[in-house]
């Protein structure tokens, strides 16, 4: 029989021999198993769903409206919001060129929304916009009044420019004036 060093028993050889030995497949299983639960759950806890995702950016946008809005009025030049349906971008009127896109500015440059998410509705002083959407911000404060809906599957949300200029997002389920504007 070997003769063991000092200090060590049997119960500890076989404690060592445990421990050198790994793990058991049943083991690793269970270890995978919660794993793959935890992922699930994390990944579906931190995709939006598409009603958040069309709320965030509905917002965005009603922000830059009004961004434009006041940019307009405080450099004497009217500002313009065109839409293409899955996009949207900012023009700038000058007496020596005409309208031309914005591109020096960082908040009201040309955006592509989401996959998915489009523009899908606009309304003009409660009319349709014919075939391309745009919004003109003049620097005197005339202001008309506008709804631009925005969607994302079956989630809908609404921009709405009030006759004295207040750019909001419609909280869900509030109609227009007018009937005929989809929900």
């Amino acid at each position: 029989m070997p003769t063991l060093a000092p200090g060590f028993s049997r119960n500890t050889r076989a404690i060592a021999a445990a421990k050198n030995r790994g793990f058991t497949l049943i083991e690793m299983l269970v270890v995978l198993v919660i794993m793959g639960l935890l992922i699930g759950l994390v990944s579906t806890i931190a995709q939006p769903d598409d009603r958040a995702l069309l709320r965030v950016e509905v917002e965005r946008l009603a922000q830059l409206m009004n961004i434009a809005e006041t940019e307009s009025r405080f450099s004497g030049k009217s500002i313009a919001w065109t839409s293409d349906g899955p996009g949207y971008r900012f023009w700038r009127f000058s007496e020596d060129l005409g309208w031309s896109e914005i591109v020096d500015d960082d908040l009201l440059r040309a955006r592509t929304l989401p996959q998915g998410m489009r523009i899908s509705n606009m309304r003009v002083e409660n009319r349709r916009s014919p075939q391309h959407m745009r919004v003109e911000f003049s620097p005197y404060g005339s202001v008309l009044v506008f709804n631009v809906e925005m969607s994302l599957g079956a989630a809908h949300y609404t921009v709405a420019n009030s006759p004295v200029g207040d750019v909001r997002v419609l909280p869900e389920g509030e109609r227009t004036n007018d009937p005929s504007v989809r929900r």
